[in-house]
């Protein structure tokens, strides 16, 4: 396991924090940015105050870095696997993977660098091929463009959730602060 990815691991669970159980936010009780519903099927029978960080952890590393594929984005991209396991823990892994892949299939240049995927949700050989040919022709400077195409995709998605629940106005201003300005801001 990456030391990075550790670390990525220590900033979620320092930005969830501990328990919250806020009345408009769909996940229910929550503590380290783990939902009941998540604990509960890795066999967590505990009340969510208690819930203990470590399985956070093992949750975070298995669930949304190693199972998603997210491990094998990293042997192209750190950075993007970091974004994309951010992303899938604040929005679901596959909507994280489907970030990635309309992004690459708008950054192929009409098939030119390789040819569109079917958004699908999951990082197979045809997703993590195209990103490799997309770094080989575009460099560092792509791995920023597709990073910041993944942010915009995830604010734009933060918006509509709003407009389409304005209960969940009461969570627009951090999801964006804690998860585009300030991403964009630490790899800026």
């Amino acid at each position: 396991m990456s030391e990075r990815i550790e670390q990525i691991i220590d900033t979620l669970i320092e930005t969830e924090g501990e328990y919250v159980n806020h009345p408009s936010d769909r996940g229910g009780p929550t503590r380290w940015g783990i939902t009941e519903a998540v604990a509960r099927s890795h066999g967590y029978e505990g009340d969510m105050r208690d819930f203990p960080v470590e399985m956070a952890r093992s949750i975070y590393r298995h669930d949304y870095y190693e199972d998603p594929g997210f491990a094998r984005v990293a042997a192209h991209s750190q950075r993007i696997a970091e974004e994309l396991t951010d992303t899938g823990v604040n929005m679901g892994q596959g909507v994280a993977v489907k970030f990635l892949q309309r992004a690459l299939n708008a950054l192929n240049r009409q098939g030119e660098f390789y040819a569109d995927m079917v958004v699908d949700g999951y990082i197979g050989s045809k997703t993590l091929g195209a990103l490799y040919r997309y770094l080989q022709h575009r460099g560092q400077r792509g791995e920023q463009v597709l990073f910041g195409a993944i942010n915009a995709l995830q604010a734009e998605r933060y918006i509509a959730i709003a407009e389409n629940d304005p209960d969940q106005e009461d969570f627009v201003y951090g999801w964006l602060w804690h998860r585009v300005v300030n991403q964009v801001a630490d790899h800026g």
